[in-house]
């Protein structure tokens, strides 16, 4: 199954066609979006048996965030080795380091991007998980029943920002507007062979910048959640940012930053792709 948000409505894709739930379901379920995850199991068992009118096609560049107002949004740092290889830390032994991206950071899968002026601005393509059921002292033999599913990420980050002060600014740094978007869809994890190994790649102006597999996480996505929810409960739709591979522009020699006019493109196998412009 996949969900999309189209123009702010709750669409199911069908052959790359939309339907819209509101409608198809005669008002059972509300248009928003963000409201589905709150009744997952329940919209999962319907849109499973509905007989459901012909889909519509669409402008991709419509696409909202599939999430587009999580209470959560937690961002996994340092989870492949070669990129904490790159960033000049060690592999974590435990959990990862987390952070937040806070929500108004979050847009859609196609998007123009502001440069914070006099800054760095990084790219790290990233797999993102969204929480289906609540989740609390959850084993990870039994995380994935508490994924509703899986979109691509990108975290884009503002190196000068948030490497400043006494102490980092994750936060901050990864949180100015547009540096969270998800899409183009979300796709439910019964749809892939094997979740746990995606591949997943970024270019920015055509040129691999990035390009990796999700079997490489250190701490993959069941094991974020059992590790996670062993903290706080994650909730229905939140957002886990599951963490990126090597090859982002601070571990680069010389390092590289993103700049006007640029066009960085994510892409996640069985998925989809992102697509955010650059301007001033």
């Amino acid at each position: 199954m996949r969900i999309a948000n189209l123009s702010g409505r709750l669409v199911l894709i069908v052959d790359g066609k939309a339907v819209d739930v509101e409608r198809a379901s005669a008002g059972r379920f509300a248009p928003d979006p963000q409201a589905v995850y709150e009744r997952w199991e329940e919209f999962r068992a319907w849109a499973g048996t509905a007989v459901l009118p012909e889909a519509a096609a669409f402008d991709r560049a419509d696409l909202g965030s599939p999430v587009p107002a999580p209470r959560q949004v937690l961002g996994i740092g340092l989870n492949y080795r070669d990129h904490a290889a790159e960033s000049g830390f060690a592999a974590p032994d435990g959990l990862p380091p987390v952070f937040t991206k806070f929500a108004t950071s979050i847009s859609g899968p196609v998007t123009e991007v502001r440069l914070p002026a006099g800054g760095h601005t990084d790219w790290e393509v990233e797999l993102v998980a969204v929480i289906g059921r609540r989740a609390e002292n959850v084993p990870e033999a039994q995380a994935w029943d508490h994924v509703a599913g899986l979109a691509v990420g990108q975290d884009i980050s503002e190196r000068i920002s948030q490497l400043a002060g006494p102490v980092p600014q994750f936060s901050l740094g990864k949180s100015f507007p547009g540096f969270a978007p998800i899409g183009p869809w979300l796709v439910s994890p019964d749809e892939f062979e094997n979740p746990d190994d995606l591949e997943l790649r970024c270019t920015v102006n055509g040129e691999q910048m990035q390009k990796g597999r999700t079997r490489d996480l250190i701490f993959s996505v069941p094991a974020l959640i059992a590790g996670l929810s062993a903290v706080l409960p994650l909730l229905p739709g939140d957002v886990i940012f599951t963490g990126t591979p090597a090859g982002v522009g601070l571990g680069r020699d010389p390092q590289r930053w993103l700049a006007v006019g640029d066009e960085l493109v994510s892409t996640i196998e069985g998925i989809g792709e992102l697509r955010q412009t650059f301007v001033a």
